[in-house]
């Protein structure tokens, strides 16, 4: 079966800003990884494109109210869930992930909006009476949230292009902000498919643009417009200390890469461990931030340990991303292939053994188990983003195991398959990540719960649609005369 049945290539002259439609002189090209057949043209976009969308979007005052918030945002997820094959088809034919997991992304986005829609109608102020000390006043301070003065400048990346794209506009859009966006150019259809449901559920078009194209076209122009008063970042470390650096004196969310451990001590149900490892190592093609990037297993288990992640992952199919059948469909792009290639070898070269895999086909990574992965070299060191299943043996120490888990630069999440209550205190307290699950994958959450990092893992306000909403706000505070 082609991967892109049922996908008639999408080719767009012009981009929607602010409701206008403006053409640009070039293209971008949207490629399926699988077979590189044409999925889509996109315009690409110039600086004055950008700046065009934000003087457009900072020139109109939204004024829908919480009712009509809750009327678009709710609209939107019914019609997401309407239309979640159709979804799954485009998220499938530009990233090349499985059918399981575009279907799985294009059903997941259904929570994230109408969240939102529920939690637009809820007021967000707070009340603080002033008698509470002698130097009092019979007065009660009140606060208020409202929008940013400016406009958000989301920029979202390839992995997630339905659901990433849907944590940055949908908490704006309850909040009454308006986005500028621009979706990564390897994956720009889905954000774009996503834009129409948005007014076609009755979004002012004024609050929503949608540029596309990429860096060597459009230079700083999303991070620096005056206009911007908020960057929200999704993607990698380096492209997110450029923005930290550049963006000048503007709030900046970065939400960058993750270098995951899932913990496994000597207690620890080992079937059900090795479960957790490898759907959390291989899901989404393992191109998740919150992917399974390292196993920390503890001698005492480790060979019986590896031999059922063995097992587990010789069941994976992979392949043609439109089979049901496919468990791990592509990586994103051949070179990305190449460099995971290369660091498995790295680790093999430095006394690691390959015990499951497949010989690479272009952009597709069959599942790799590697162990005796030594902690410091580059398969595990940085992150990997693809499916790798690496196994680090740390002493019998929960000292060494924390120690280990601490040692790279990244603090995004991590997952722990223990059943002692002294171990679990000791991971919360001391494991330098945003988030801590005990016997869960690194990457569980729900769409409504704070997500995001710390160290090179992410900056600024967390994820998730009610620190986003808060995020995308500035509080206001009122005080008036009261002696009740």
């Amino acid at each position: 079966m082609n991967a892109n049945a049922n996908i008639q290539p999408v080719r767009l002259e012009s981009m929607r800003i602010a409701g206008k439609l403006v053409q640009t002189d070039e293209a971008i090209e949207v490629r399926n990884p699988y077979d590189g057949s044409l999925v889509g043209t996109v315009p690409m976009a110039r600086p004055e494109h950008v700046r065009e969308a934000f003087q457009a979007a900072k020139a109109f005052k939204p004024a829908l109210t919480r009712y009509e918030r809750q009327q678009i945002l709710q609209r939107t997820a019914e019609l997401l869930r309407e239309r979640r094959e159709k979804f799954a088809r485009l998220i499938v034919a530009e990233t090349g992930l499985c059918w399981k997991d575009g279907l799985y992304e294009a059903s997941r986005a259904y929570d994230v909006w109408s969240f939102a829609a529920q939690l637009t109608i809820k007021d967000d102020g707070e009340i603080y009476a002033c008698d509470i000390s002698p130097m009092g006043k019979a007065r009660k301070i009140f606060t208020t949230r409202v929008p940013l003065l400016g406009v958000v400048s989301a920029i979202t990346p390839f992995n997630h292009p339905l659901n990433m794209v849907s944590h940055k506009l949908a908490p704006a859009i309850a909040t009454n902000n308006r986005v500028v966006l621009k979706p990564t150019e390897l994956t720009p259809l889905t954000a774009l498919a996503l834009a129409d449901v948005l007014y076609e559920a009755g979004l002012p078009p004024e609050m929503l643009s949608v540029v596309t194209g990429n860096p060597s076209t459009m230079g700083d122009a999303m991070i620096t417009d005056p206009d911007a008063d908020l960057v929200t970042f999704t993607g990698s470390v380096r492209v997110g200390k450029h923005i930290a650096h550049t963006a000048g004196y503007k709030r900046k969310v970065l939400e960058l890469g993750g270098n995951d451990p899932l913990i496994v001590m000597e207690d620890a149900d080992l079937d059900k461990a090795a479960e957790l490892a490898v759907a959390g190592a291989t899901k989404n093609s393992g191109q998740r931030c919150t992917a399974v990037k390292r196993i920390l297993a503890v001698e005492a288990i480790a060979d019986d340990f590896s031999k059922l992640v063995v097992e587990k992952a010789k069941k994976l199919k992979s392949g043609d991303p439109m089979d049901p059948s496919t468990d791990v469909g592509t990586v994103i792009n051949e070179r990305s292939a190449i460099l995971f290639e290369s660091r498995v070898n790295d680790a093999v070269a430095r006394g690691a053994d390959v015990l499951h895999g497949e010989a690479r086909k272009g952009a597709l990574f069959a599942p790799t188990v590697v162990d005796h992965v030594p902690a410091d070299c580059e398969l595990v060191f940085e992150e990997t983003f693809g499916p790798v299943i690496p196994i680090i043996r740390c002493p019998n120490d929960i000292s060494e195991v924390i120690r280990i888990s601490n040692s790279t630069a990244y603090g995004l999440s991590s997952g722990v398959c223990t059943n002692r209550l002294d171990y679990v205190e000791r991971f919360v307290a001391e494991l330098e990540v945003g988030t801590v699950n005990i016997w869960e994958v690194p990457g569980y959450r729900i769409e409504m719960s704070p997500f995001g990092g710390i160290k090179d893992s992410g900056l600024g306000d967390k994820e998730g649609v009610v620190e986003a909403m808060k995020g995308f706000t500035n509080v206001r505070t009122w005080s008036m005369p009261w002696s009740v």
